[in-house]
């Protein structure tokens, strides 16, 4: 039987009309305008910020106000897609510390300062991370974000690095040679908080095997802006910073491999070599402050005894009231009636740009201690149980990441970051022009534990 021939008229394709440079240039990048609120809120941490400009006067920052942009783009956008934005865990996680905080501001017996406080909460540990779990898509949008934090730590540092060799710093030992950034005296962790966040971001990206498609030259420059980061870190003489450092970093190197951890060590110890061999006079300060870290509880020196003092008065807060705490923004309130007679009326500040000025201690200067008697047992459960929550979901993802060869570096980075400010959170809490930045690092923990895609 013969078959016959198709004969049914086909199709003409007509040739599309090219498009000019231009618009092709404007496609190939529009996926980065999405992305402009949150590198926006990074970078404008770069800017100067004047004397009192912190969170306990009440002053919003630029940052703050990028901030506030990058949240109401995020619902905006969540609200036209019509769809489900988050997973019921992810709810939850992202919820929980809602629940917290609401309670300890009824509790609050300054109305106005409990509300102020509920913003500032709500800010740094539910909006601006939900906002980034809402934002950060793919692994690209990931990276972007965090390198936006890389950038900002070597502006930040090498203004840090100036400061200590031209001797306009913040004030220590009786020298303006106080690596403080942009942020001066009154923030005097900003600078040396934001160095540590892009280095650990930087060791993540160094220790992680180069995924398909990335550039080969990213983890030698990682490497780099690893090995520069050390420098203005070491000049902040911060030791909480330094111990949160070296043990985030640790254990991100446990987690990559131990090939990898070799290159790392040498280049760390070589750039501490050169750090402290180059140093001149200042490599005997350095030295001295190294050596501070053991003598806290031998010979401790004014700082320590004060903080001493602070975590005693949160911990006598928190049996007064165990289940609510004091309230937000109740413990400088009930400072004085907690305290030891040898607390410290306050800490000077000088240098960097800024006159003699004396900060009150308005805060025990530890995370934990600040919830447990600001929030009680309701608060440090519900807030800190988030926190493990998405330290332990992200180490499962990690793990899954390793097998599957993609997105290595994300969960390297993510579980990094939040480790440090866990363990950052035992010397330090929240307050100043640096906390928005504090926001945007539980975002990218939150976005890596609770998007898995983000990693494709």
């Amino acid at each position: 039987m013969a078959v016959l021939p198709d004969t049914a008229p086909r199709p003409v394709r007509h040739a599309s009309p090219a498009r000019p440079p231009a618009r092709r240039a404007v496609d190939r990048w529009a996926w980065l305008g999405p992305l402009l609120p949150a590198v926006a809120t990074v970078l404008l941490l770069a800017a100067p910020v004047g004397a009192g400009d912190v969170s306990a006067s009440g002053k919003m920052t630029p940052a703050d106000a990028a901030s506030g942009v990058l949240v109401a783009f995020c619902a905006v956008r969540a609200l036209r897609a019509r769809t489900r934005p988050l997973t019921a865990a992810a709810a939850l996680v992202l919820g929980a510390p809602v629940v917290a905080i609401a309670v300890a501001t009824l509790a609050a017996a300054d109305p106005a300062a409990g509300v102020a406080g509920f913003v500032r909460y709500l800010q740094v540990f539910v909006l601006v991370p939900t906002a980034l779990v809402l934002l950060l898509r793919t692994r690209r949008d990931f990276l972007v974000v965090a390198g936006s934090v890389v950038l900002l730590a070597l502006v930040q540092g090498a203004f840090g690095v100036y400061q200590y060799a031209t001797g306009t710093g913040a004030s220590y030992v009786g020298e303006n040679i106080r690596a403080v950034g942009t942020f001066g005296p009154s923030d005097v962790m900003g600078m040396a908080t934001v160095v540590a966040y892009g280095l650990v971001i930087s060791v993540g990206l160094a220790l992680a095997p180069a995924a398909p498609g990335s550039p080969r030259r990213l983890r030698p420059v990682a490497l780099g802006c690893a090995a520069a980061l050390m420098v203005p870190l070491v000049l902040s003489f911060s030791r909480g910073t330094w111990i949160a450092t070296v043990l985030a970093c640790s254990v991100m190197t446990v987690l990559a491999g131990w090939r990898q951890a070799v290159r790392i060590l040498a280049v760390t110890a070589a750039a501490g070599v050169v750090l402290v061999g180059g140093a001149g006079v200042g490599s005997q300060l350095i030295s001295d402050r190294v050596a501070s870290i053991t003598q806290v509880t031998d010979a401790p020196d004014s700082s320590v005894t004060d903080r001493y003092s602070l975590w005693a008065a949160a911990t006598d807060m928190w049996r007064e009231r165990p289940a609510t705490g004091v309230g937000l923004k109740g413990f400088p309130a009930h400072r004085d009636g907690h305290a030891a007679l040898n607390l410290s009326s306050g800490s000077d500040t000088d240098g960097a740009g800024q006159s003699f000025a004396r900060e009150p201690l308005l805060s025990p200067h530890n995370m934990y201690l600040l919830i447990l008697s600001e929030q009680g047992l309701i608060g440090i459960t519900l807030i800190v149980g988030s926190w493990a929550a998405l330290l332990a979901v992200g180490l499962s993802r990690l793990a899954g990441a390793r097998r599957a060869g993609r997105g290595t570096e994300c969960g390297l980075i993510a579980t990094g970051l939040l480790l440090w400010q866990c363990v950052d959170f035992l010397y330090a809490d929240i307050g100043g022009p640096s906390t928005v930045l504090t926001a945007m690092l539980f975002g990218l923990a939150a976005a890596w534990a609770l998007r898995p895609e983000a990693a494709r």
